[in-house]
């Protein structure tokens, strides 16, 4: 149904700006007068006027009924909530959100030393290759 009211929008938008091109200037739009036109000046002047406001009308109204489907139609699909190898049953409940599979979750904390100093216990780890290490 939305497919069909977004054609007939836009074959009424089409037709809405090629009739007021063709609607005679009343004067001095840049410069350029209304010179002769294919229709007489009256019968052009009420036939395009009409017809302007039937395509108005009818350009509110498929705007009208877009924006009234578009409201209480589906709802979109979030495309983060789509994510290739999850299930349809599985929500964000176990861990499986979007944030969870992108990996860097919080960094485990250090266990205190026994000692009573402030330096971590074990080895450092080794620099990551590429990333300056501050010395």
């Amino acid at each position: 149904m939305q497919t069909i009211l977004i054609v007939i929008h836009l074959m009424v938008v089409v037709a809405l700006v090629g009739v007021v091109l063709l609607q005679r200037s009343e004067g001095g739009g840049l410069g350029i007068g209304g010179g002769s036109g294919f229709m007489t000046a009256r019968g052009a002047a009420n036939a395009l006027t009409r017809t302007t406001g039937i395509l108005a009308i009818a350009f509110f109204v498929t705007s009208l009924g877009l924006s009234i489907l578009a409201r209480y139609g589906e709802r979109p699909i979030d495309i983060l909530d789509r994510m290739p190898g999850q299930t349809e049953q599985g929500g964000t409940g176990g861990g499986s959100g979007v944030l969870d599979q992108l990996g860097g979750g919080p960094a485990a904390p250090t266990p205190p030393s026994t000692d009573g100093s402030t330096t971590p216990a074990g080895p450092a780890a080794p620099a990551q290759p590429g990333v300056p290490s501050g010395q």
